[in-house]
């Protein structure tokens, strides 16, 4: 069967009206008493760095929450919103807010379209919230997201049990992630509980 060709255009229009749009590394490192977020501030466009300094790690609930987002950016300020809400509706219980996001991100028809994902803390946890209804805590005090997340993982993974505090930790994987990923860069974000 072959799709009529107002289809067939519509198709081709649609995939060059979204380029491949690259970009983000987040890391999130809870060491000593201390929870360190890190974003980078690279966004790519197929081979082109569209934007050097873009800033993905937000606070929230007072300064008592640090989210960084990782994907389609109106898609992540839609969930930021979001978790801001049931922050509202769950003060000072982060993991229910969590819970909470990712139950209606999963169930809602409008929600379940959103292309991004979060990481978000406060002074006692890290979660990474995801579309497909996962809220994870890390095992190490250590989660990363987006493009450069693996290599930041293993560089931080790789520094926590040195003497260094979560914020060199964060500073220093995201700069080993920038060596390496193509779509990371060393312009941070940082913001520490």
């Amino acid at each position: 069967m072959t799709l009529p060709s107002c289809l067939a255009t519509s198709a081709t229009m649609s995939n060059a009206a979204f380029p491949d749009w690259h970009g983000t590394t987040i890391l999130a490192v809870r060491k000593g008493g201390r929870t360190v977020i890190a974003g980078d501030g690279q966004v790519s466009m197929g081979q082109t760095v569209v934007k050097a300094a873009a800033r993905k790690v937000r606070r929230l609930a007072g300064g008592k929450v640090i989210a960084g987002f990782a994907g389609a950016t109106a898609d992540a300020f839609t969930l930021i919103e979001r978790l801001e809400a049931k922050l509202e509706q769950y003060p000072d219980q982060l993991a229910r807010a969590c819970v909470d996001l990712a139950k209606d991100w999963r169930t809602d028809r409008v929600l379940r379209r959103l292309e991004a994902m979060l990481l978000v803390a406060d002074k006692d946890a890290i979660y990474t919230v995801t579309g497909a209804g996962d809220v994870l805590e890390p095992e190490r005090g250590v989660a990363a997201i987006g493009s450069g997340g693996n290599f930041a993982l293993a560089a931080a993974r790789a520094l926590i049990d040195t003497d260094a505090d979560a914020e060199q930790i964060a500073r220093k994987a995201m700069a080993i992630a920038a060596e390496i990923c193509v779509y990371t860069n060393g312009e941070l974000t940082v913001e520490a509980l």
